[in-house]
């Protein structure tokens, strides 16, 4: 597995506190941006919060990964209280840490409650995640948080012979927005942007399967507008990379704050597809991502 994304598994972010795994990244950027096909222009700082905006050449379309992840916070009387919608199981592990130090617990739940089992009371308003554990042969890829690392790794992949377009790593996506509609804005005022790519993840279903290629998603809780999807598919079919359609009734992502926005930009969400999502065990196939990557590659240059 590559030693990059390896390390972007390992970092916690759960919606809210991204700044780790923001300061990772543009850490990243900054070193590598020279080898890449077109250094791009940089926005992050404390008046992005902890997003962060690359602009390559006269971009067309931007892309969109989200850094965050769910989570939990402490509450009161051994209570956690969700950020966004983990999945809890049996020998489900949490970590995190407050003043007093490192925390390793379990969480369960109890009469419509979650509770954790620490020995000790943790602090309010800390915030534990999924005990990281990355399991990967030369075909799967086990682990969690794999919403939204591959969306991310996919992105800085794609970064590397990219000559126009904007890439956009973006908060709050778990936990009911906040980040996109200024992000949307910054970017529709500056260049126009007109184009959206949502790059995260979806799920396995009766009709999406593994190493079949990313998942073009024709609809989930929110529509695209037709005219653009059928761009898209036109493209992605000259791209010859294989890929999946998707039609679903509920779920989101990114692409719901940019149909809800002021600003005309059509909007597609394309990703790979997972089992056992928001649970420590999020699987998904390595040829879907590398497949992922190449159509990206292709999508930010042709649209």
């Amino acid at each position: 597995m590559d030693v990059l994304l390896k390390e972007i598994l390992e970092i916690k972010s759960v919606s809210g506190d991204e700044s780790k795994i923001s300061s990772f990244l543009l850490d990243f950027i900054l070193k590598r941006r020279s080898s890449w096909k077109v250094s791009p222009e940089i926005y992050s700082g404390e008046e992005f919060h902890d997003n962060i905006l690359l602009v390559f050449g006269k971009p067309k379309t931007a892309a969109f990964a989200h850094m965050d992840t769910v989570g939990f916070t402490s509450r009161y009387e051994n209570q956690l209280v969700p950020v966004g919608g983990p999945e809890i199981g049996d020998g489900v592990w949490l970590q995190g840490s407050d003043q007093v130090g490192p925390i390793r617990c379990m969480a369960y739940e109890k009469d419509g409650n979650i509770f954790h089992d620490f020995p000790r009371g943790i602090q309010r308003g800390t915030l534990l995640s999924f005990e990281q554990r990355i399991i990967s042969d030369n075909e799967m890829l086990q682990a969690a948080y794999l919403d939204n690392r591959l969306g991310m790794y996919a992105l800085l992949k794609a970064c590397e012979d990219l000559t126009d377009g904007i890439i956009v790593f973006s908060t709050y996506e778990e936990h009911g927005g906040g980040a996109m509609p200024f992000l949307v804005r910054f970017i529709y005022e500056n260049w126009g942007i007109k184009n959206g790519l949502v790059a995260d993840v979806t799920w396995i279903t009766d009709g999406i399967h593994f190493n079949k290629g990313p998942v073009v998603s024709l609809r989930d809780s929110f529509i695209p507008r037709k005219k653009f999807l059928e761009r898209i598919l036109e493209t992605a079919d000259a791209s010859g990379v294989p890929y999946q359609m998707e039609v679903e009734a509920h779920g989101g992502s990114d692409g719901r704050e940019i149909q809800l926005s002021p600003y005309p930009i059509d909007w597609c969400f394309i990703g790979i597809a997972e089992e056992n999502p928001h649970t420590p065990y999020e699987k998904a196939s390595l040829a879907d991502l590398a497949d992922m990557i190449k159509l990206y590659r292709y999508l930010m240059q042709n649209l």
